[in-house]
């Protein structure tokens, strides 16, 4: 199918390949090193689920990821750059990563081949599951028939009602993954007392502390709760979903709840509108085999 312009979106949007295939999204992967040595191109050489067996096997042993390079990037603008196609490219927070300035280097490589290459590379300002809404999102501006510059507008302005709202099995894997920071003083190392924690803009915040699963994933959906009715409850106008790592069934089930409470609050909303996506390994380095939370933007188009 002919296109106006492409999306391409780097591996922490975390979609199933199968999704972004559908939607034509290009995505391009990070690495991921359980020794520091190979490094292994996610979803290509190493599957998300054998990644996080390995990790609940091997417990003690704390996997690296790393950016894409200059020449993945390359890879993937230079087909549009040869058709005359534009490119939306969607990185990561530049908090978390230096993907964003692989691709800017790959689109002035590009660019001295075909200097008119139309490719305007974006700060997502946040990873992981919200990436893959905001990427979502995008795939259904250029869809519904918006234009190129006026897709890249909306998209910035719709990247800061970004919010993941998570909690983590342990705080190992935060601390060797160095993004303990701020979660580190209100979690501590208290037995059994785990963060609950909020990214928005680029940065994680602590939104609280609980002692036990189900005390953290309740606040988590306080959270929600709480960002939509301090906007308007119009849940309407946002892309919703649950991200988690090893285990399915307990994404299912928490799933179940949110649905319950919200349905409870007077939400009309069902399983379809809140989607579980499985979070993927450039991210899972630092939460460990057990995060679970959620990603809400504010939709492009309503």
């Amino acid at each position: 199918m002919s296109e106006a312009y492409h999306i391409i979106s780097d591996g922490s949007c975390d979609l199933p390949g199968e999704l972004a295939a559908e939607k034509n999204i290009t995505v391009v992967p990070f690495y991921v090193s359980f020794d520091d040595k190979e490094y292994l191109k996610e979803n290509v050489e190493i599957g998300i689920r054998d990644f996080y067996q390995q990790m609940v096997d091997r417990k003690g042993v704390y996997p690296k990821s790393s950016m894409p390079s200059t020449q993945d990037y390359v890879d993937a603008f230079t087909p549009y750059a040869q058709q005359g196609i534009p490119v939306i490219c969607i990185c990561i927070t530049t908090k978390f990563s230096g993907s964003m300035q692989s691709a800017l280097n790959a689109r002035a490589i590009v660019r001295e081949t075909w200097p008119e290459a139309k490719i305007t590379v974006i700060d997502a300002t946040i990873n992981t599951v919200l990436q893959g809404l905001y990427v979502l999102e995008a795939a259904k501006l250029r869809d519904s028939g918006m234009g190129y510059k006026e897709c890249v507008d909306r998209l910035e302005e719709i990247k800061s009602t970004g919010r993941i709202f998570f909690t983590v099995g342990d705080m190992e894997y935060l601390k060797h993954g160095g993004r303990i920071g701020k979660v580190s003083a209100v979690a501590g190392s208290v037995l059994g007392i785990r963060p609950v924690i909020t990214l928005k803009e680029g940065e994680i915040f602590p939104s609280g502390i609980g002692r036990g699963r189900k005390r953290t994933t309740e606040k988590a959906i306080s959270l929600l709760v709480d960002y939509l009715e301090e906007n308007g409850r119009a849940i309407e106008r946002y892309s919703i979903a649950i991200g988690f790592g090893y285990d399915y069934e307990e994404a299912v089930a928490f799933r179940e709840h949110t649905l319950e409470i919200l349905k409870g609050q007077g939400y009309a909303v069902s399983e379809k509108d809140i989607p579980i996506y499985q979070i993927g390994a450039t991210i899972s380095v630092h939460t460990g085999p057990y995060p679970l939370g959620f990603g809400i933007i504010e939709k492009g188009i309503f």
